[in-house]
């Protein structure tokens, strides 16, 4: 199987940056210009980005919402954004500047219709965006706690979304591999595809991912690429994504 990549491009306060398990104390920079970041992943053959608002998921004030229409501009790849997506309003500016498909995380979780609502206004441009500690869900930029992981996959899938994005909290930002047996769980819970993030550290880890489940089928990568594990051409040349 291929597994599709979406090299990461976190934003907070207007630069790239990488958060240790989602916490805003423990951040690194890596590029004071979130474009460059994102136009070297083009470069190196990304067709496509996951970018994320990092300001507004622990806000909820898109902040940054002008650098992510910049990087669609500028890179000319499909955009996953992700980040603060708390009213129809801030869905329809995202579609408008040009992402490819929108993760919705908090809103899912606090108020559920709101994904219906989503879903009927822009179809399979929408994703629902679970992250979970164990099994539970986090919000509000991983800040509070917001149901059952199995519950909220069955609701989704009953509405129809066609892709989730999980991530394992406990994972992100350590290079720790990701957690492969939950990975496996999400994706026999529902009908959708699943996109993994959290702890990718090697090309082994990548090559797993590919071959884990059949509807495992893109990865979310990050710290790895900032830090210099593998470079995304590597990557690219072991998944065929």
């Amino acid at each position: 199987m291929t597994l599709t990549l979406f090299p990461a491009v976190d934003i907070k306060d207007g630069r790239a940056v990488r958060l240790t398990q989602g916490r805003a104390d423990a951040e690194t920079v890596y590029d004071a210009d979130p474009v460059a970041a994102a136009q070297r992943f083009a470069d190196a053959g990304a067709e496509w980005l996951h970018v994320v608002d990092l300001d507004a998921a622990f806000t909820g004030e898109p902040r940054n919402r002008h650098i992510v229409a910049d990087i669609v501009d500028a890179t000319g790849v499909q955009v996953q954004a992700s980040g603060g997506i708390r009213t129809i309003e801030d869905l329809d500016a995202a579609i408008g500047f040009g992402a490819s498909r929108v993760v919705i995380g908090t809103m899912a979780l606090e108020a559920p219709d709101f994904v219906q609502a989503a879903l009927d206004a822009h179809g399979d441009k929408v994703a629902v965006g679970l992250d979970a500690e164990g099994r539970t869900l986090k919000a509000r930029g991983w800040t509070s706690e917001s149901g059952d992981l199995f519950d909220a996959l069955a609701l989704f899938t009953d509405m129809g979304v066609a892709r989730f994005v999980f991530t394992d909290i406990a994972r992100d930002g350590m290079l720790s591999g990701p957690n492969v047996e939950r990975l496996r769980e999400v994706a026999d819970a529902t009908t959708a595809a699943v996109t993994a993030s959290g702890g990718v550290s090697s090309l082994d880890d990548l090559r797993t991912l590919a071959g884990c489940h059949e509807r495992v089928d893109a990865a979310i990568v990050g710290k790895a690429l900032y830090a210099g594990a593998f470079t995304l051409s590597e990557a690219l040349a072991a998944t065929g994504g």
